[in-house]
């Protein structure tokens, strides 16, 4: 493809994890097919949340430490782009930044992994399972309220590593980073949304670039997906709500499908005692009409006294 939206070159930032740059190469080949005269290149960073894998994200920053370096190379135009796993980029973005595209979602499930056990239920009360997620926790601990959940960091081979070494019974990640690595056999069960809502924008890959990029916005607007862009617009607008953050376990999930949108939400304590659950479905042909949707579940949750979870966290 040819024409006003076709740029000579453009330089995509990365992490520089084995996911990370597959999801990078995955966006190069879209632009690559897209655009056939266009060089892409990457260009890989190590972040901050990339370099502390010892502490909870929550007692370091937070899960914008995977993508300040990455608006650093963007503002001083050491590239064009940048790709991220949307559930990593905070709710709020720096000014002069903008998400172009959202392309289309992978699968959005949590998945169980063990090498002793089929499915949580199978699992014994006393289960030590590892996760990185207070989100993930909460719920594990509302459902299974014996099981020893511990925290988890490292990229996804470090996880499975530490799982192998028998530290777990089982651990818990996103079923979409284990498919992309070629990881899905090592799946023992795919947890469904009404056991473990996933993260807003889970399985989702976000594209960002300077907001006064206007070049860079029409190149990658072929990649946006209109289902994708609906349901983590209702997703992320349902978080920044509650102040969703590493802090708070929150979920939500979104599905659109001829012109209606389903928006599910959760909000817990972290031991998983208390947890505030919620749906609300519409009609939604527009970003404003998803984010007003997240906006007004958010709002029923307020009324329910959500606020109490995140002066918890």
């Amino acid at each position: 493809m040819t024409g006003p939206n076709a740029p000579r070159r453009l330089t995509i930032a990365t992490r520089e994890s084995a996911l990370a740059l597959w999801q990078a190469e995955h966006v190069r080949a879209r632009l690559t097919a897209q655009y056939p005269g266009t060089t892409v290149e990457l260009v890989g960073i190590t972040t901050q949340g990339d370099r502390i894998v010892d502490r909870p994200l929550a007692a370091v920053g937070g899960k914008g430490l995977f993508v300040k370096e990455l608006e650093t190379a963007l503002d001083e135009g050491r590239a064009d782009l940048a790709v991220h796993s949307l559930k990593d980029v905070p709710m709020d973005l720096p000014p002069g930044f903008a998400l172009a595209a959202i392309t289309a979602r992978d699968d959005p499930r949590d998945a169980l992994v063990s090498n002793r056990y089929e499915n949580l239920d199978s699992m014994p009360a006393e289960a030590v399972v590892g996760t990185s997620s207070l989100r993930r926790e909460a719920q594990l601990r509302a459902r299974h309220p014996g099981f020893s959940v511990v925290p988890l960091r490292g990229n996804v081979h470090t996880r499975l590593r530490k799982l192998d070494e028998g530290a777990y019974d089982a651990i818990v990640l996103a079923a979409a980073g284990l498919k992309r690595l070629g990881l899905g056999v090592r799946i023992r069960a795919l947890l469904e949304p009404a056991a473990s809502l996933p993260a807003p924008g889970q399985g989702a890959l976000a594209l960002e670039c300077r907001a006064d990029r206007d070049d860079v916005i029409a190149a990658l607007a072929p990649l946006a997906d209109v289902a994708a862009t609906l349901a983590t617009a209702a997703e992320r607008a349902f978080s920044r709500a509650l102040g969703g953050s590493c802090r708070t376990p929150l979920a939500a999930y979104a599905e659109w499908e001829e012109g209606r949108l389903w928006l599910r939400g959760l909000i817990a304590s972290r031991d998983g005692r208390d947890v505030l659950r919620g749906e609300i479905d519409g009609e939604v042909d527009q970003r404003a009409a998803a984010e007003s949707l997240g906006q007004t579940l958010a709002g029923r949750f307020m009324a329910q006294g959500a606020q109490r979870f995140a002066s918890a966290g």
